[in-house]
Parts: C-alpha cells; sequence; structure tokens
C-alpha cells in the first residue's frame, strides 16, 4: 500500500511526464512544419516515451493500492526560435524531469519505501540517457553551425536509432 505522501509525488510525476509528452508533440509538430522532418520524428518519438512514463506511473500507483490521478496538462509553447535553442529548452525540461525524480527518490528513503523506491530505478537511469541523448545533439549542432541543417535533419534519426540499440543491449 503506497503512502499518501508518495502517491501524492508520484500523481505529480503523471503530470509532468504527461506536460513532457505534450511538450515534444509541440516541438514535433513546429519542426515538421519548419521543414524538419527528421527532427520532428525524433521528437514524435519522445513524445511517445514520455507517455510510455507516465502510463508506468499510473499503473504502479494503482497496482500499489493507490489513486492515479489523470490531470489536464499545461500547454506547451508552439513556436521556437530556432531548432538549437529548441533542444536547450528539451534539456532544461529533461534536467528539471531527473531533479522531479529525485526528489520522489529521496522521499522513498525518508518514508522507507523501498518497493517505489525499486520503482524508480528505471526512471534514474533512464534520466541519464535522455540528458546524454540531448547533450549529444547539441554538441552536434553546435559542431555543424547553422548552415549544415539539412544532413542533421537527416541524420538525427540515426542518432535514436544507436542510442535506443545501444539501451537494448546493457
Amino acid at each position: 500500500m503506497l503512502k499518501k505522501k508518495i502517491e501524492d509525488i508520484c500523481n505529480r510525476q503523471v503530470e509532468r511526464e504527461g506536460y513532457s509528452s505534450n511538450l515534444y508533440l509541440a516541438m514535433a509538430s513546429w519542426a515538421e512544419t519548419s521543414g524538419f522532418a527528421g527532427i520532428a520524428e525524433w521528437l514524435y518519438a519522445q513524445a511517445d516515451e514520455e507517455r510510455g512514463h507516465m502510463m508506468k506511473f499510473i499503473k504502479y500507483i494503482n497496482e500499489r493500492g493507490g489513486k492515479a490521478i489523470i490531470p489536464a496538462f499545461k500547454k506547451p509553447e508552439t513556436e521556437y526560435t530556432g531548432v538549437e535553442d529548441m533542444f536547450k529548452q528539451v534539456l532544461k525540461h529533461e534536467e528539471f524531469i531527473t531533479a522531479s525524480i529525485n526528489e520522489i527518490v529521496e522521499l522513498t528513503l525518508a518514508e522507507k519505501d523501498y518497493n517505489t523506491n525499486n520503482f524508480l530505478q528505471w526512471f534514474v537511469t533512464e534520466q541519464v540517457e535522455e540528458e546524454s541523448s540531448v547533450m549529444t545533439i547539441l554538441d552536434k549542432l553546435r559542431l555543424i553551425g547553422k548552415h549544415n541543417m539539412y544532413q542533421f535533419d537527416r541524420d538525427i534519426m540515426r542518432l535514436r536509432t544507436s542510442a535506443s540499440d545501444e539501451a537494448e543491449t546493457t
């Protein structure tokens, strides 16, 4: 049975993961309508992944005797000044999510809820991968500058594919 404090903070994470999905959908739509099909596909895949994270929290809360709350989500920004600035926002958001997961981990330790702490370890590892992936993209954007976006847009799916392949082998 989940303690009320743990249930509440996990429900807060449901909202944050759902917002993450919507944020990446908004970014994908902007990228797609700005001619960046590869970047859009990467972001659509991220949006699906974040929805999956939300679902993991929902199912966990319910399985542990709590009640998952499905919230309304704040409308994300829909306009971006450029690809690099957008990915800087992605990194900032992933750092926020990492801090949020770490806050839940801290509470589970304080409350001696080792089952939820164990559940969260997957998310701790996932956030390392998420931040690393976006930092790699930002590094590549800095290397190519503003004039080689066609090739970057074409190649970004390989970044995601190789990261996914690497995650499956570990």
